[in-house]
């Protein structure tokens, strides 16, 4: 009787204390749906990966996806009688205690892949009995609603292996920078023993004792008869060869348009957007995001490299211990990130001969005499202080053509470019700025600079719809207006090169980019109207400023907006949205988001009338062929169109510009504005062209058809409400100038009748704006 008493109370002890424990555990619906933490993925359009954002490096794979050695190495080494056990090996767990009790201490554990994923998911690696005894019971209760299989699937895409890598296919991309199907038996080995201890076993930070359990793993595999002699021998004669950090995957060159991505994803989904497995595909094209890519940083460098040798970048103090040499250069470069191209080291010894120099991971390179050719001047005796290679300055490292480490430098000045489809606003290629690691701010959709001339047909296509056209004459003279109708002081504006023509065509005066010329027009047509009318292209008006200088780009404007601007001109006439991401699905795939982009001709509002958009496009077309963007002529073409802007003081460069299916936008200046020291846009340009001649090969020269409303008269066009005779603004500031005669060839061939209609002078308030001066000394000018 008390005997069945105690085994009663033991029996309710026992099923209270499992209850206890049971009531804290998920449940099967939660253990059925179990998701390891997958980052946030961003690829390209044609499917390449150019971003990943998440705590944890992590790539899930099928487990038939997985090596067959690597999964045998895993089994061999942490579980080998996973398929003949349950969830708990009760044969391995009493062996592990008497090897316990023999050696008086803990050397052998009994928990199987099973209860590893249940410690690992759900709770702590405290050495506690009641942590362990849930560790049994969730062990069951995991492999109750999976397989056998599906448990080492879970495992092997969840468990941590440091490097902040979570499962196999992440490790093998941190440690050996490799797909996990490219991994060889030798590498599978060093993987397979890093879930004991990531740590203890990380071939990145104890490469001896990485390789001592490698070791053990392979005679384990031997043992158990899965490798054979010659395998196990060719495995241990085979050089650990880890990444360290110097990827050998191609660079993706696409941190910013990356960014702007996550940045949209975690304002829609939060912190979640980290964890659930999101994939996003964007519009961007990447072999044309590479190109882009490149032409801003053979323009950036090029421009950098003409003005010489700055001096190294920092100097630390070298130490005299030979071993702490490498802690003192990790510690002096970890405010110098490395960027795509160049990387920053140390010098640590110079010699008339050479130069020896230590990267942050401890390796050491000499560098003979022609490759310091670019800092030459920092080893002549007399350099000045700032320029001198000495032991402890920091510097960076380039390739050059030849593959051989150089000398180089970050350049100061900086760049961005953006591309889009103009029919419905697809970004195909962003690069905002030189490097994002160094300077993450977006040139391309943050910064606000002036657009100089580049914003001219903007103006100029409000013109059209007053009566103005291509062949209007228009008086490019000196011109004086007053700032302020109190006050005597005046504005005096000049051409960029300081010259007048006199009368000179609308259309030539385009090309050549007379200011004199486009303000001459904004006053005809009147400030107020130009400022509403080029919110057609969205421009927010809070950009535009009220007065006679907005017809130079006196207002402020990003790439994007400038891009999206002339993409009306490419498409025939209508507003498109920009967009870049294309399709977001979550972890199973399933279509979380999918987008609706503009289309012209299609659901896009129409901004202005094709007929207006295809003179605007022969206007541009002759910039590019005949005005100051000629240089594009050498990329053989006869369909680009596009406009050049330079600030005042050369401060900023732009070229924007297209193709009709490929619009693209080029800047080019400081962030801290101060002069380039030469013509801005014709820094702006080659990088245009360096990315357009690579973008448009193989792509169909395009002739645009005149589309309704327009009329070709005398080999000029007009918009058929407004031509000779019939509404048509002949000449402007033309008061008191004879008109140049019939044989010159600025003159349209057909504008005979003297009666021809004007539209009247502008009202004096456009034209005279009370401004304050220091607006106008900043305004934009020419190029």
């Amino acid at each position: 009787m008390l005997l069945g008493g105690v085994v009663l109370v033991s029996f309710l002890l026992l099923a209270g204390g499992i209850a206890w424990l049971w009531k804290d555990l998920p449940s099967l619906d939660e253990l059925d749906n179990l998701q390891p933490k997958v980052p946030l993925r961003i690829y390209s359009a044609d499917g390449i990966l150019i971003g990943e954002f998440g705590r944890e490096r992590r790539q899930l794979v099928k487990l038939s996806e997985m090596p067959l050695h690597l999964k045998q190495a895993l089994l061999d080494i942490e579980d080998a009688r996973f398929y003949d056990h349950g969830a708990i090996d009760l044969t391995g767990a009493i062996r592990a205690g008497f090897a316990n009790l023999a050696s008086g201490g803990r050397s052998q554990g009994a928990s199987t892949i099973t209860m590893q994923l249940a410690r690992d998911l759900f709770l702590t690696k405290d050495k506690e009995i009641s942590r362990k005894l849930r560790e049994i019971l969730l062990a069951y209760k995991i492999e109750f609603v999976h397989s056998k299989d599906g448990v080492l699937e879970l495992y092997m895409n969840q468990i941590y292996l440091g490097q902040r890598a979570y499962g196999f296919a992440g490790a093998a991309r941190a440690y050996f920078d490799k797909d996990l199907q490219q991994l060889t038996l030798a590498e599978s080995a060093m993987l397979a023993g890093l879930p004991k201890a990531p740590a203890a076993y990380n071939p990145v930070i104890n490469p001896e004792r990485a390789r001592v359990r490698q070791v053990y793993i392979l005679k384990r595999m031997l043992e158990l008869g899965h490798i054979k002699e010659a395998e196990y021998q060719r495995a241990l004669a085979e050089p650990l060869r880890l990444a360290n950090g110097r990827s050998k995957v191609a660079r993706p060159h696409a941190a910013y348009l990356a960014e702007m991505v996550r940045q949209q994803m975690v304002a829609q989904y939060g912190e979640a957007a980290y964890a659930r497995g999101i994939s996003v595909t964007t519009t961007v094209d990447y072999t044309a995001q590479s190109q882009a890519w490149q032409a801003v940083h053979d323009s950036l460098l090029e421009y950098d490299r003409r003005r010489g040798w700055r001096g190294a970048e920092g100097q630390i103090k070298l130490p005299k211990e030979e071993d702490e040499l490498e802690d003192a250069v990790a510690d002096g470069l970890e405010r110098h990130p490395d960027t795509e191209d160049m990387e920053a080291v140390v010098l640590t010894a110079v010699t008339s001969k050479a130069l020896t120099l230590m990267r942050r991971d401890g390796d050491t390179l000499t560098l003979p005499p022609g490759s310091q050719r670019f800092a030459a001047s920092g080893l002549r005796s007399d350099a000045p202080e700032r320029l001198r290679l000495r032991p402890g300055v920091i510097v960076r490292l380039s390739n050059n053509a030849q593959g051989k480490p150089e000398i180089s430098q970050l350049p100061e000045v900086q760049g961005a470019l953006v591309a889009m489809q103009p029919q419905d606003g697809a970004i195909r290629a962003l690069v905002g700025g030189y490097d994002f690691r160094l300077n993450p701010f977006n040139r391309v959709t943050q910064a606000m600079r002036q657009p100089g001339s580049s914003f001219k047909p903007f103006v100029y296509s409000a013109a059209l719809e007053k009566g103005i056209g291509p062949a209007t004459i228009v008086n490019d003279a000196p011109l004086s207006i007053k700032l302020d109708p109190a006050r005597d002081e005046v504005w005096e504006p000049k051409n960029d090169d300081g010259t007048v023509a006199g009368p000179i065509t609308l259309r030539r005066g385009l090309q050549k980019s007379k200011n004199l010329v486009a303000l001459r027009v904004a006053q005809q047509i009147g400030v107020p109207y130009a400022r509403e009318y080029v919110g057609r292209f969205g421009f927010d008006p809070r950009q535009v400023p009220p007065y006679l200088p907005m017809a130079l780009g006196a207002g402020q404007v990003t790439p994007l907006q400038l891009a999206r601007g002339y993409a009306v001109f490419a498409n025939g006439g209508y507003l498109v949205r920009p967009y870049l991401i294309r399709e977001v699905r979550d972890g199973q795939g399933r279509l979380l988001m999918v987008a609706k982009p503009q289309v012209a001709a299609q659901n896009a509002p129409q901004a202005i009338s094709a007929a207006n958009a295809y003179v605007m496009d022969s206007l541009l077309t002759g910039v590019a062929q005949h005005g100051t963007a000629y240089q594009s002529n050498n990329l053989g073409r006869t369909d680009l169109a596009g406009k050049t802007g330079t600030t005042n003081d050369g401060r900023d460069g732009w070229f924007a510009g297209y193709q009709h299916q490929l619009v693209a936008v080029s800047w080019f200046g400081f962030d801290q504005p101060r002069p380039l020291g030469g013509g801005g846009a014709q820094l702006a340009l080659p990088m245009w062209m360096r990315f357009m001649g690579q973008a448009l090969k193989g792509v169909p020269r395009y002739e645009a058809i005149p589309p309704e409303g327009v009329r070709n008269l005398g080999g000029e066009l007009y918009l058929s409400a407004f031509t000779p005779g019939n509404g048509f603004v002949a000449r402007i500031g033309m008061e008191g100038v004879p008109m140049p005669g019939s044989e010159d060839s600025e003159m349209p061939a057909d504008d005979t009748d003297p009666g021809a209609e004007a539209a009247p002078e502008a009202p004096t308030a456009a034209a005279t704006p009370v401004v304050q001066p220091v607006v106008i000394s900043r305004t934009a000018r020419d190029r």
